[in-house]
């Protein structure tokens, strides 16, 4: 059987659940060597643990990814450990809900960094290592494509009510994403966008018995979840694996001429 990504070496931030752990799974089952990070130790290692039970290739840079350092130290290790980085998948985050007339600074510069400064910060570090590199082998004449998946939102793309912060975030990763696209085209290097709809993860749980981060509940409130996904065309949420199934399709070679583009995976268009 083929395997999409052997030998590619990935970096999956916020890999310790949800999609981002999904994904990390899928992407060792292709035969990419990954790069687990998570500001949670123990979600990481499980993870970790179950990519090298099945014979894969894993290790886990663990901390918080809003730190200004931690960028360095993430591209660090993955070279320090593999010499070489081909994927990148900004897909860590979380969510602070309320109406605009209630948010605070705190709260939308917040989500803010996580989505969008966080990210940034990680393709600049990561410049060496893929435009650097790429241009000593286009002067050899090897064409190698890497992959830099920025994870955004339908929330980016049509706004949701009680998300100001996350909305512009996810509507920056868009316009991120379209620049780095322009800029690194020409080295081989595709970068995309994928915008989730309403997938199952803590972020999307029913508010009411979420889980906390940061000081706040997470998840959206049951009657509003409902109301999602009413008007999604297949009538049910999304699963993590399908998710990370999108951003696969992005990593792999069969995205190879797709570039700058955001790919909606929502069970069809919101009205």
């Amino acid at each position: 059987m083929m395997r999409l990504l052997e030998d590619k070496v990935a970096i999956v931030t916020g890999s310790g659940r949800g999609v981002g752990r999904e994904t990390a799974l899928l992407f060792a089952e292709n035969g990419a060597k990954v790069v687990i990070t998570d500001i949670d130790e123990g979600p990481a290692k499980e993870v970790q643990e179950e990519i090298m039970k099945s014979g894969g290739d894993a290790i886990i840079v663990c901390g918080d990814i809003m730190l200004e350092e931690f960028p360095k130290r993430v591209i660090a290790e993955t070279i320090s450990q593999y010499g070489k980085l081909d994927i990148l998948v900004n897909n860590a985050g979380f969510t602070i809900d309320a109406l605009i007339h209630k948010m605070t600074d705190d709260q939308f510069q917040k989500v803010m960094n996580i989505h969008l400064l966080t990210p940034f910060r990680l393709i600049r570090e990561a410049a060496p290592y893929m435009r650097e590199c790429a241009k000593e082998e286009i002067e050899q004449g090897v064409v190698n494509h890497r992959k830099i998946i920025n994870v955004s939102s339908v929330a980016g793309l049509k706004g949701n009510v009680g998300q100001a912060n996350y909305a512009s975030a996810k509507a920056g990763v868009v316009g991120l994403t379209k620049v780095v696209a322009l800029e690194w085209g020409r080295f081989n290097i595709n970068t995309n966008a994928v915008a989730f709809g309403l997938i199952d993860t803590r972020l999307t749980q029913a508010k009411e018995t979420g889980e906390e981060l940061n000081g706040e509940r997470m998840g959206i409130p049951e009657k509003v979840r409902q109301s999602f996904i009413s008007k999604i065309p297949q009538q049910r949420s999304g699963q993590a694996r399908e998710a990370a199934e999108g951003i696969l399709y992005l990593a792999s070679p069969m995205s190879n001429y797709v570039n700058g583009q955001v790919l909606q995976i929502n069970g069809g268009s919101y009205t």
